[in-house]
């Protein structure tokens, strides 16, 4: 077995990969760019390099880099995670002439599967299902258009050297089809190096099934069975589990089969997925095979009881695979959900900050918990926003989710927006608890999933009351202990007034929302005013930054942490950000100009598509930006004319930056 690797990655993966290498006793050896030189995969890896500037394509793309890294540590074997030069067959390549062992697949089953087109004919020769389209060379704009056309709508444009849902987009009509092919071809050049694409028939509502695969260097292949991927934004997924909900046992044998034709057909070695697209009608199709571990594999571990990162490390060094395809055996089921640094209710938009607050629930045999994020830590906007995954075991789908429910309203991550929320709705959706899952489950359930804001519960409000009058009481003992006379009453600094009841006035600011609050104290409690009418409340810290609160007749338990100026109260799987709304300093740093467009996520601007003075359509395309590995395209509101732009090509901008301003 080597002696010491590297890990050609960063984040969970990485610290994940150093986990098992750890327990085998292999050292390890960590990159890291500038922007990750606190990270926590630098402190969990025996030796950490500096590998480059912040952008990937300065540091964690250096195949050269990472490669002289190696030599100079005497690391026997790379391990690249995935992402980055996981599938980059230039650096398996480079990885063999220099002696170091790739922990991956052969450069041939990386070239034969990173090309969709080809990775389509091939599997049409080894008799695997394909769902109709055009996979071919010629990329020509009148020959594509044509194919669109022949094959009928809707269909999908999708980006033949990626994944991960880049350069993807869905084509209603013919329309549509020009401006979709360029963005598509835009998006593919940016992630992948290359924009050549392929046209299939859009699948109505199919899910998304993958078998993980694993073979050796003897010739031995085997499946570790299925993985229901089907719930997805943009095409990326955001929740996964295994084994599949209501898979019949022919059709795993099937497409168990099917996977492991797929691998022998390219003389496949390591860890791979074969992802299939399940119809409706109970047809199944090839979709792609990604030839690395998988960000959902830890499902697969959960029920098979194997760890794939040794399975792989095992394999690199020659070995034969642990078990065959008899020995193997489901056991239970398994949930991972994706904790991403975005904002679901605006089309799940990335989001960057500082991770202020971390509460995450107790780990064991059954709660897994993969991540690369500590309390402190700054989510930029130069890498992918997932930040940690939260997989739960349960003897069967109904415990396992009942675990993950539960999981999920412990989970609590402040400072920035994050899926958590949304994670935990659905979770209790009653359609996906019943296992009714689909590639279009989020968009057909968007009422549910998203709902209207609403007012904060009394729970929330009342534990912001309570958290408030106990930080004002300490700052009026502050205030009285330090005067001449900290007997008088004119030292007390609290609510008192001559011939008056002593309120307690302020006022949270949620949002743009404004909530006027009145306390009066009586005895050792307060009487405060609540949406729901007059409450008696009283409250005291039970340790750390949880509360125990008695409202009215109902006494619970609440965490409570301060935030700067605010209050992140964490109720039921959502955090409540309350501001102390001041009127003295009620300005609106982010005041936007009449007219003006600003950039829904911090990135970078790619793209300019007009210029001041030109006349714009409502809907017309304007700005195209970039943050996260995602696109977004901003458009205009109205019919009007470009007045002004603030940001040219490769400027870096905030979120709520004024881009540009419409007359």
């Amino acid at each position: 077995m080597f002696t010491k690797i590297l890990i050609a990655n960063r984040g969970e993966i990485a610290c994940r990969i150093a986990r098992t290498a750890r327990r085998l006793g292999i050292k390890t050896v960590a990159v890291y760019s500038t922007a990750d030189a606190r990270a926590e995969h630098v402190k969990v890896c025996d030796e950490a390099y500096w590998i480059g500037e912040a952008a990937a394509t300065e540091s964690y793309l250096r195949g050269d880099k990472i490669l002289e890294i190696a030599h100079i540590t005497g690391a026997q074997a790379i391990h690249p995670g995935y992402g980055f030069l996981s599938e980059n067959a230039e650096f398996a390549e480079a990885c063999q002439a220099a002696g170091v062992v790739f922990i991956g697949p052969p450069t041939s089953a990386i070239i034969a599967m990173g090309l969709k087109s080809e990775s389509k004919r091939l599997m049409a020769n080894a008799q695997v299902p394909l769902v109709p389209g055009y996979h071919g060379a010629d990329q020509s704009p009148e020959l594509l258009r044509e194919q669109s056309q022949a094959i009928g709508y809707p269909q999908l444009i999708k980006a033949s050297a990626g994944g991960g849902g880049k350069g993807m987009r869905i084509v209603q009509s013919l329309d549509e089809f020009d401006a979709a092919l360029a963005a598509a071809k835009r998006e593919a050049i940016a992630s992948f190096g290359n924009d050549a694409v392929l046209i299939e028939r859009y699948l109505v509502n199919p899910r998304h099934i993958e078998l993980q695969v694993f073979a050796d260097t003897q010739g031995n292949v085997v499946h570790l069975f299925e993985r229901d991927c089907s719930i997805q934004r943009r095409h990326q997924k955001v929740m996964e589990e295994a084994p599949a909900p209501h898979m019949k046992p022919a059709l795993r044998h099937a497409m168990g089969q099917a996977a492991i034709n797929a691998a022998k057909a390219i003389a496949y070695v390591g860890a791979g997925t074969v992802e299939f697209l399940l119809d409706q009608s109970g047809e199944f199709f090839f979709m792609e095979m990604n030839t690395r571990l998988q960000v959902e594999h830890p499902v697969t571990e959960m029920i098979s009881g194997q760890d794939l990162v040794e399975w792989q490390l095992r394999v690199a060094n020659g070995e034969p695979l642990p078990l065959t395809q008899e020995q193997l055996k489901i056991n239970g089921h398994a949930f991972e959900v994706r904790i991403y640094a975005e904002t679901p209710e605006h089309d799940f938009l990335p989001s960057t900050g500082t991770v202020q607050v971390l509460i995450t629930p107790d780990t064991n045999h059954s709660v897994r918990i993969d991540t690369g994020i500590r309390a402190g830590d700054e989510v930029s906007l130069f890498y992918d926003p997932m930040l940690a995954k939260l997989i739960v075991w349960g003897a069967d789908r109904t415990q396992a989710l009942q675990r993950l429910q539960a999981a999920l309203s412990h989970y609590y991550m402040g400072g920035l927006n994050t899926n958590l929320a949304f994670l935990g709705q659905l979770a209790r959706n009653p359609d996906f608890v019943a296992g009714s899952v689909h590639t279009g489950f989020i968009e057909q359930h968007r009422a549910e999933l998203f709902p209207a804001p609403s007012t904060p519960p009394d729970e929330v409000m009342a534990a912001a009351v309570v958290r408030e009058l106990a930080h004002r009481q300490t700052l009026s003992s502050q205030t009285q202990s330090q005067t001449l006379d900290p007997h008088s009453p004119w030292a007390l600094a609290d609510a008192w007034w001559v011939n008056q009841l002593p309120i307690d006035t302020f006022t949270f600011q949620i949002g743009e929302a404004l909530y006027p609050m009145q306390g009066v104290k009586r005895s050792e409690a307060y009487y405060v005013q609540l949406a729901t009418g007059e409450k008696l409340l009283r409250g005291e810290c039970i340790g750390g930054d949880e509360w125990q609160i008695v409202l009215g007749q109902k006494t619970y338990r609440i965490r409570i942490v301060p935030v700067e100026s605010a209050w992140l109260v964490f109720w039921e799987g959502r955090v409540w950000q309350l501001h102390v709304y001041d009127p003295l300093q009620a300005v609106n740093e982010h005041t936007i100009p009449s007219g003006g467009l600003t950039a829904p996520m911090p990135g970078v601007v790619l793209e300019l598509l007009v210029k001041v003075g030109d006349p714009v359509k409502a809907g017309t395309a304007l700005v195209i930006m970039v943050a996260m590995k995602m696109e977004h395209t901003i458009t205009s509101p109205q019919d009007g004319s470009v007045q002004a732009i603030y940001f040219q090509v490769g400027d870096q901008v905030k979120e709520g930056d004024t881009l540009l301003s419409l007359e």
